[in-house]
């Protein structure tokens, strides 16, 4: 019996309300038809008593049974719809309100005529040997205070008064099974609108345990199962969010192990090509050696630098570089990577201009990673630029610095630059393999601004060229 009530929180709360409603409707009913019995007996007592005293008021004056006395009982028989008795001192009846009565001339019980005779009220129900039904009686003394002369009888059939309590005990029980269906009915409603939203969010529950993290309750009511179920929800949308997350950086580490992979293996095939064609005795001439020696020293800076930006950009992203700051002069930093990148512009005939004003305030900023940002950024500039122009200005406003690097160049297509951010991420603009690189760079840059609590933005068409611009606040970095 408990497995089976243990299985089910409707049955549950159903069985346990309908204990309860039974057994409240039980000791209810119970009182309800005690009190109303008592009532009705009370009042009935009292009622016969009255009529008892009616009768000894009318016949009080006399001690003698006369064919008037006979005529006034048999009247107020009617009256009363009761048997009367009238029995002397001895406890002999001498009277009756029957004609023809049997019991004129029986004796009354000892114990009622002495207390009658001490003028006390008797109420008592008697089985009365020759009546076939039980009879409540009701015996008062006959006469006067100062002179009794015996007691009156009044007898009233208790049938009826049964008969009242089976039909109060019967109203009693239709309205107890009438309520126990209503109650029934109600206790059903309620222990299903608790019980069902929380199988509903116990079938949630289990799908999100296999994996489904969009499952949702779909539970309105503003009170405390309504309540829960937001609270699930929000829970079910945060395991969600994190299962994202989780799934986003293991396609970042996927990506990541895939770009890597190939971004190795290019060079290093190239290496293993060269060098076993100088091992096997191919390349005969000085010449052809040095050419190979030159490709596999080229090959062997483009594995440093690849191993160097991602040093750099896994501690960058672990927060294991800390700036060194102090107060910098932007435009000497500029001036200083425009120098060294000046032999590289003019291998691609371009020209570099650099416009600031004299009065630029000085930058709270590490001027290490300052060089590193604008060297990346001024070699892409010169990278993907011919024959073009590069312009570098910069400007403040009193709360930041702003620095824009143009150029003429080919430009990046739209749909691409959202993710010229993203490691290994190289925009196919028909460069030549000559000018390779890590995919690294800008994802670098990007850390390296923020990190200093600046933005940087781009802006390019094809064709016409790209601006990157740069903003840092005039206020102390984070280091």
């Amino acid at each position: 019996m408990t497995k089976w009530l243990g299985r089910s929180l409707f049955r549950r709360l159903l069985i346990s309300y309908l204990i309860t409603v039974l057994l409240g409707l039980g000791v209810m009913g119970t009182v309800i038809s005690f009190l109303t019995t008592s009532h009705i007996t009370q009042t009935k007592e009292q009622e016969m008593l009255r009529q008892a005293k009616r009768v000894n008021a009318t016949i009080q004056h006399t001690d003698q049974v006369t064919e008037q006395m006979k005529d006034t009982l048999i009247f107020l028989d009617s009256a009363f719809d009761a048997r009367i008795w009238v029995f002397n001192e001895r406890g002999e009846i001498i009277a009756s309100s029957m004609p023809d009565e049997v019991f004129v001339g029986r004796e009354m019980s000892t114990s009622i005529v002495e207390q009658v005779m001490q003028g006390q009220d008797v109420i008592k129900n008697l089985n009365i040997e020759g009546l076939p039904r039980p009879m409540m009686s009701v015996v008062v003394p006959w006469g006067e205070e100062d002179q009794l002369y015996g007691g009156i009888v009044l007898h009233s059939p208790i049938e009826g008064i049964e008969s009242t309590f089976r039909n109060l005990r019967e109203t009693v029980l239709w309205a107890m099974l009438f309520a126990i269906l209503v109650t029934t009915v109600m206790v059903s409603y309620l222990s299903w609108s608790i019980s069902r939203p929380l199988r509903h969010i116990e079938q949630a529950a289990n799908e999100i345990a296999l994996g489904n993290y969009r499952k949702r309750v779909q539970e309105q009511s503003a009170d405390e199962i309504g309540e829960l179920a937001k609270s699930f929800n929000h829970m079910a949308e945060k395991l969600e969010q994190v299962e994202n997350e989780r799934q986003a950086q293991e396609q970042k580490r996927d990506e990541f192990l895939a770009n890597i992979s190939h971004e190795l293996r290019t060079p290093l095939t190239s290496m293993q090509g060269f060098l076993e064609a100088l091992q096997d005795g191919l390349v005969k001439d000085e010449e052809s050696k040095r050419r190979y020696y030159d490709v596999m020293y080229r090959e062997t800076m483009h594995l440093n630098r690849l191993v160097d930006d991602m040093m750099d950009l896994i501690k960058l992203e672990k927060g294991d570089i800390k700036l060194e700051p102090y107060h910098v002069q932007v435009g000497e930093i500029i001036e200083k990577v425009v120098f060294l990148q000046e032999a590289k512009a003019e291998e691609r005939h371009n020209e570099i201009h650099v416009d600031y004003p004299d009065d630029l305030p000085a930058l709270w900023a590490d001027p290490v990673r300052l060089e590193q940002i604008f060297n990346n950024l001024l070699g892409n500039a010169i990278k993907f630029t011919e024959n073009g122009t590069i312009r570098i200005t910069i400007r403040s406003n009193h709360q930041s610095i702003i620095v824009s690097i143009t150029d003429t160049g080919i430009g990046i297509p739209s749909h691409d630059l959202p993710k010229i951010w993203d490691r290994f991420f190289k925009v196919n603009r028909m460069r030549s393999k000559k000018e390779g690189g890590t995919g690294l760079g800008l994802a670098i840059v990007k850390e390296l601004v923020e990190l200093h609590g600046g933005t940087i933005e781009v802006q390019s068409e094809v064709g016409k060229g790209t601006t990157f611009t740069v903003t840092f606040p005039l206020r102390r970095a984070k280091a």
